[in-house]
């Protein structure tokens, strides 16, 4: 069985494409049916190293005519994935699409590890989209691959945003799922992304109410290495940004 056009709307629970975006936002954003969402998928392609919705999105929902979507092919991905090389820290996509590039760049960096020492913690992706329509996509294939991530949804030219999400893998394994938050409507958050609010298009979200014990764990016995401190901090703040978010409701 493939994920074929047919299936992947079945799997969303659509009897066509252009219902997909919506609906899948839908449930993205309850974890219990996401999750269930993902392991069904993964029944059917179990190769998360390449967009899975790369060909569907280009076909069924790309907008060719207004905003000129045509996405980065999965060998031009992997060719750049390769020149940019393995860094660990910070990986940035602007007009990431679905998030074919940062898939390959994510799959690069792991595949330098064996599996008992790659961690999620040892990267942090940052990506940006105007579409409506590829942003849902785009979560779905950061949290299923349980990388830890922003995602704004926003015009990278403009800084206008209307969204932006923290994406975590809460106990730093690489075989789980990440969480997902919207990171709250506040000015300190925008300076921190660099953007301004055009609009509050999401509504209150956190799944990672508090600091990850892995992280209070490397701050406890400063285990990490200079990358692992950038990232671990960057991790806090939008944590505790997110708590008090929480806290304020």
């Amino acid at each position: 069985m493939k994920l074929t056009t047919e299936k992947i709307n079945e799997l969303f629970g659509v009897d066509d494409s252009w219902k997909a975006p919506d609906r899948l936002m839908k449930i993205l954003f309850d974890r219990e049916r996401r999750e269930k969402l993902f392991r069904e998928f993964l029944t059917i392609e179990s190769d998360v190293s390449y967009d899975w919705f790369y060909q569907y999105f280009q076909d069924e929902a790309a907008d060719r005519v207004k905003k000129k979507q045509d996405f980065t092919p999965v060998s031009v991905s992997r060719v750049l994935s390769t020149l940019i090389g393995h860094d660990k820290g910070t990986n940035y996509d602007c007009a990431a699409g679905t998030g074919g590039l940062t898939i390959q760049k994510w799959q690069h960096d792991r595949m330098q590890y064996t599996p008992m020492d790659y961690f999620p913690s040892d990267h942090f992706y940052h990506c940006e989209d105007l579409s409506d329509r590829a942003i849902p996509f785009l979560l779905f294939n950061l949290i299923i691959r349980g990388v830890n991530a922003c995602v704004v949804h926003c015009d990278v030219l403009t800084r206008e945003a209307r969204g932006a999400f923290f994406i975590q893998n809460d106990n730093d394994d690489a075989l789980q799922f990440s969480s997902l938050n919207v990171i709250p409507y506040t000015d300190a958050n925008a300076r921190e992304l660099g953007v301004n609010w055009k609009d509050q298009r999401y509504l209150d979200h956190i799944e990672s109410p508090e600091v990850p014990l892995f992280l209070e764990d490397y701050e406890k016995h400063k285990i990490w290495k200079d990358h692992q401190h950038k990232i671990a901090e960057k991790l806090k703040k939008i944590t505790y940004q997110i708590e008090k978010g929480a806290t304020a409701k």
